[in-house]
């Protein structure tokens, strides 16, 4: 007898894809950090040098932002981790009613994928026989029944990414003295978008240069605009 084990490998890129989304997720959490907290503290940066309005403004962009996402995170998370939990439902159902006509389904779905019709049909019925919702789920709907998406960890690693990333500009603005902070701010947040736009491409495969041109070339042009408008309406005021 011919022992063929399909889904490992499946599982194993899987479990490697998944890894993946969590470290781009998390990447690009922290750079809307960067971003949008470094827009905000040099906007303000633009209308006052008082260190305690920085300081403040800055914390509550930080909080604000990432509770924001953190929730955002969540129920988007949570709609997915219910969708995978109805999947698995239905799934385990028709294994209860109807075993034979879903043997012989993912019998056919190893023939898709190249296995002669008896090959196909040992290795559907002996991977059945071992946990035949693993088996289904695996082939049928893509999905590992041990890794259903958990929305509290994904809140939490959002928010996480979001303050470690907003926290560069912000003690940049708050730290530096007072001729210098701008120009230091928006040093250390090119540099950092450099490095977030650089591990983005990465993980995604993409072309390294033009990624992080964009990123950077975008946080600049963000910083440039609200450090604008600060300064205007802080002449104004």
């Amino acid at each position: 007898m011919v022992e063929v084990h399909p889904s490992e490998p499946a599982l194993h890129q899987g479990a490697v894809s998944g890894r993946l989304n969590w470290m781009r997720a998390a990447v690009l959490g922290a750079n809307d950090g960067i971003v949008s907290v470094a827009g905000l503290v040099v906007g303000v940066a633009g209308a006052t040098t008082d260190r305690p309005v920085l300081l403040t403004a800055g914390t509550a962009g930080l909080v604000a932002g990432a509770l924001s996402m953190a929730a955002g995170e969540f129920v988007s998370v949570s709609t997915q981790r219910d969708t995978q939990r109805a999947l698995l439902e239905t799934e385990r159902r028709e294994l209860e009613e109807t075993p034979a006509e879903e043997l012989e389904e993912l019998a056919q779905i190893y023939v898709g994928k190249g296995l002669s019709d008896e090959l196909a049909h040992q290795v559907a019925v002996e991977l059945s026989a071992k946990d035949p919702l693993r088996a289904h789920a695996e082939a049928e709907l893509g999905m590992d029944v041990d890794e259903v998406v958990s929305p509290w960890q994904a809140a939490w690693a959002s928010a996480a990414a979001f303050t470690i990333g907003a926290l560069v500009p912000l003690l940049t603005i708050v730290l530096m003295p007072t001729g210098a902070r701008v120009a230091a701010c928006f040093v250390a947040v090119v540099l950092a978008l450099a490095l977030t736009g650089t591990l983005s491409a990465h993980l995604g495969g993409a072309g390294r240069r033009r990624a992080t041109v964009r990123t950077v070339l975008g946080g600049a042009v963000a910083m440039a605009v609200t450090y604008g408008i600060g300064h205007l309406v802080g002449r104004s005021v």
